[in-house]
């Protein structure tokens, strides 16, 4: 696994303008079973992915934070919100909170999840590969396919799928 981790992010970059140009034709003109096709291509690539033994995005970048992100962990922490933001986030350029450093604090030397149960919404939903309107997401899924295998093989699959 270290392997693919290793050579993936020139792999996207290698794919980069071919997958940029398909996207770009995506957002034009979708097909009418474009969420199908994705839900399906993300079952079944999740089904031979295990994401333990990666956890590649909770090492290479940070979720944003909600506010109902921060209230929920800082409840679970029984801290109060602006104690968990301190010790945890700060405010990016566009004002979102994200983590004040990667690896993620949360994750534990096993790639588990400490706060797995309420964990951001943005890490339950990552790589976003199973979302409706999923050609609205184009510019985030390039950036996906450099940090995580399996949004790699899913748009790989994808390609193939949809011509």
């Amino acid at each position: 696994m270290q392997d693919i981790i290793n050579n993936l992010p020139k792999l996207a970059k290698d794919k980069h303008n071919e997958n940029k140009k398909f996207f770009g034709k995506l957002k034009k003109k979708p097909p009418k079973n474009l969420d199908y096709i994705m839900q399906d291509l993300h079952d079944q690539e999740f089904e031979r992915t295990d994401c333990l033994e990666c956890a590649n995005c909770c090492k290479t970048t940070g979720p944003l934070f909600t506010d109902k992100d921060v209230d929920r962990i800082a409840k679970h922490f029984r801290m109060k919100s602006h104690q968990f933001i301190s010790q945890y986030l700060k405010v990016d350029e566009d004002n979102d909170y994200v983590l004040q450093s990667v690896p993620c604090t949360f994750l534990d030397a096993d790639n588990y999840c400490s706060i797995y149960d309420v964990r951001p919404k943005a890490c339950r939903e990552f790589p976003h590969t199973d979302r409706k309107k999923f050609q609205q997401i184009s510019n985030l899924t390039l950036k996906n396919v450099a940090i995580c295998p399996a949004a790699f093989n899913i748009v790989e699959e994808m390609k193939k799928r949809i011509k």
